[in-house]
């Protein structure tokens, strides 16, 4: 009954239509997919804490400062997992502040092969600090110099199927948005979709591959992702110590990161990509992106002693 549940699900969601305007923008998110998938949120050997900011263009006045922090614990009994996220996005004048509850229950296919369903709820903030106008004309009708906070109920909805050496999903965001646009607002329906290839067994090291799309109104982006994790044998049990790790991320919008991630210690890692505009960053200003990650092990009938960093 679930498996048949998901399926009609999955057929409404493909058929929504979509307006748009941009969600946050983490280069990241392939290490950690909760701001626009819920469902992602499953991972049944540990409880996740998950942290990364972005400064866009540095040097740029009132250019994008984006801050993302997300926590996720898995209960086995339950076999559901439950999250909190926190978004704050500051852009020029403006700020998002988007709180959200999460929620993925896990159906599985086989042994090595599960499907997450995930439903996110919350509040999404956005407020105008319209004093801080610097107007050429000070009298301009157009302008109000009065601060706005305006706050609105969000939702986000989302898939994800794991296996042993793929994982792919699909996910709407902003769902009481989908019958109108509010381009004022910047509260608006956007979809994702991805697939992702990766190996777990080789000894010296992990390899993933994967492919991205963004959908937003009359805006599709798409991107390619590629990373490799070396790792250092160990002869335990337990198998191979993770080391550091090195990616590259082409977008369709004329845009190249280069991201670097190392592993302070089993459980704790530390990553930072550096972000090509070819397009917008004609003064050649640096986007930078930092990220924290730290996971507790939490042992369970499915915990896996050789389970590796995500892929």
């Amino acid at each position: 009954m679930n498996k048949r549940i998901l399926i009609i699900s999955i057929f409404f969601f493909s058929v929504i239509k979509v307006t748009a305007q941009s969600d946050i923008s983490m280069e990241t998110h392939w290490y950690n997919r909760a701001s626009y998938n819920p469902a992602s949120i499953v991972r049944p050997d540990f409880i996740y804490f998950f942290t990364n900011a972005r400064k866009q263009w540095t040097g740029l006045n009132g250019s994008p400062v984006v801050f993302n922090f997300q926590v996720s614990g898995y209960n086995d009994n339950l076999r559901s997992a439950f999250g909190f996220s926190l978004i704050n996005d500051k852009i020029g004048l403006t700020k998002v502040t988007n709180p959200s509850i999460q929620y993925a229950h896990m159906i599985g296919i086989s042994k090595e092969m599960y499907l997450s369903m995930g439903l996110s709820a919350g509040v999404f903030v956005r407020t105008l600090n319209a004093s801080g106008f610097e107007a050429e004309t000070v009298l301009d009708p157009l302008l109000t110099y009065e601060d706005q906070v305006t706050a609105r109920p969000d939702a986000n909805l989302g898939f994800e199927l794991q296996s042993k050496y793929f994982f792919a999903g699909i996910s709407t965001t902003h769902l009481f948005s989908m019958k109108a646009r509010e381009d004022k607002f910047l509260y608006t329906n956007h979809r994702y979709g991805y697939a992702y290839y990766r190996t777990t067994n080789p000894q010296l090291f992990n390899l993933l591959i994967g492919a991205h799309v963004s959908n937003r109104y009359n805006l599709t982006v798409f991107e390619v992702h590629s990373m490799i994790r070396f790792k250092y044998p160990t002869g335990l049990l337990k198998g191979p110590r993770e080391l550091f790790d090195i990616g590259v991320t082409w977008r369709s919008t004329k845009q190249l990161t280069l991201l670097l991630g190392i592993n302070v210690s089993a459980d704790f890692r530390v990553g930072y990509a550096y972000d090509f505009d070819f397009v917008v960053n004609k003064d050649k200003k640096g986007t930078h992106e930092l990220i924290l990650e730290y996971r507790i092990p939490v042992i369970s009938k499915n915990s896996d002693p050789e389970t590796d960093w995500y892929f």
